[in-house]
């Protein structure tokens, strides 16, 4: 398993390449793994989806003053 780090880096590489269409990206990613029962790479990938959802909700979010 990747660590903390390496999650969030894929992450964040993830979101600048697809935008708003991340979320879809890693849907399909996923679904091929399922497809070729790649259940580790279902695992990271799942863990990737977890961190794009916590930076998505951390830049999406109004600053506090």
């Amino acid at each position: 398993m990747l660590s903390d780090w390496e999650l969030l880096a894929c992450a964040n590489e993830v979101l600048k390449a697809h935008g708003d269409g991340a979320a879809l990206f890693v849907a399909e990613q996923i679904g091929a793994l399922v497809l070729a029962g790649d259940q580790n790479s279902i695992t990271i990938w799942q863990a990737i989806a977890r961190r794009i959802t916590e930076l998505s909700n951390v830049q999406g979010s109004p600053t506090k003053q």
